[in-house]
């Protein structure tokens, strides 16, 4: 038997080794992803800043704005001639529960006024007229100057030509708690992914992990894109809370689908992920991370509506308002859970968290430094 046939007969005998099985594309980030989810649990504290924190800060301003009377407007009246009069007018008008009413010496009302403890102040003029001391910029004293007023001038005899009536609106969606619960999911959504991504990554950094990360074979993206994704699966957690809480202890109305608002809140969370990523690509310290943070984060808190409306600033800066990301997805929020507008609709806002969260990982991508 020849060389060559023996070697034939051993190839067909010999058992066959398969090619070593490679890994997927997607493999080392899952593997990264599964990692980040294990770090979490080992934090309890983002049980608390996540989850517990805006549960309670919604039940606490729910409660604090809860319906309810209005407040009474405290209104000091200047002793003097003519004091006696006017107290007597307000106390006889039909609304006198609307005031409390004190009798003070001048120097007493006029400080009480500055420090915020009387609404309104009136001094009478010894010739039977009045005059009001109020703060235009205070919206309580306006409202106290306008209904001291018609008191007065209604128990002093004055008939109104015009018959009005009064009909109050407190129904579910026109209430402050349904406004606050949207706009906190949006706050909290960028503060957990700022916050949470970025003080790990910089953590991560200072105790030398990430350069260890550089002599392996992982993919820069694949770390990046497992830090910002692992957001996902908590925003499914905290929409969940607010929105359960929002329904059973203030009955809220959610008329938006439940798939819209869980792919805003994807959409957010991925956005803000982008730019805690860029926040922190080349930070060396918790000190320059929390600064950056803090400047990039404080306009949105200002200006992006989670506790009044921005419509209250100037027209001027209504355009830069509405292209910040926390806006855009407030104003999504709102617009699915309190409306129930289709996403189609909201393509601007879905476009700006889009641009936001594109652009910051793709900067991030290039000017990450590993030490």
């Amino acid at each position: 038997m020849s060389v060559a046939e023996q070697t034939t007969i051993v190839e067909r005998t010999s058992p066959r080794k398969h090619p070593p099985k490679r890994n997927g594309r997607w493999a080392g980030y899952l593997h990264l992803l599964g990692a980040r989810m294990l770090e979490l649990k080992r934090e309890p504290e983002v049980v608390f800043w996540v989850f517990v924190f805006p549960l309670l800060l919604a039940l606490g301003l729910g409660i604090a704005f809860r319906n309810k009377p209005g407040d009474a407007s405290s209104v000091a009246i200047v002793a003097g001639a003519g004091a006696q009069q006017a107290e007597t007018l307000l106390l006889r008008s039909p609304r006198h529960d609307s005031f409390k009413i004190d009798v003070r010496d001048a120097e007493t009302a006029r400080k009480g006024f500055r420090l915020g403890k009387y609404d309104l102040v009136i001094e009478p003029d010894g010739s039977g007229g009045l005059r009001y001391r109020y703060d235009p910029a205070r919206p309580e004293s306006v409202l106290a100057r306008a209904e001291v007023n018609d008191a007065l001038q209604t128990a002093a005899g004055r008939q109104d030509i015009v018959a009005t009536t009064v009909a109050t609106s407190s129904e579910p969606g026109s209430r402050y708690i349904d406004f606050l619960i949207p706009g906190l999911l949006g706050m909290n959504l960028m503060n957990s992914g700022m916050w949470g991504i970025g003080f790990a990554l910089v953590d991560m950094r200072q105790r030398k992990l990430l350069k260890r990360f550089v002599g392996t074979p992982m993919r820069r993206s694949d770390f990046l894109l497992a830090l910002m994704s692992s957001r996902l699966v908590l925003m499914i957690i905290e929409i969940g809370l607010l929105l359960t809480l929002g329904v059973i202890v203030f009955h809220m109305k959610i008329l938006g689908s439940l798939f819209a608002i869980l792919l805003l809140g994807s959409l957010g969370a991925l956005c803000f992920g982008g730019v805690g990523l860029l926040t922190a690509s080349r930070a060396q310290k918790i000190e320059s991370v929390s600064g950056l943070m803090n400047l990039v984060m404080m306009p949105m808190w200002i200006f992006s509506g989670v506790f009044f409306s921005y419509e209250r600033f100037p027209a001027a800066i209504q355009p830069l308002i509405k292209v910040l990301p926390l806006t855009a997805l407030n104003d999504a929020l709102r617009a699915s859970i309190l409306e129930g507008t289709p996403l189609i609709h909201q393509w601007p806002r879905l476009l700006v968290l889009s641009l936001w969260g594109a652009i910051s990982f793709l900067l991030a991508l290039r000017w990450f430094r590993w030490t």
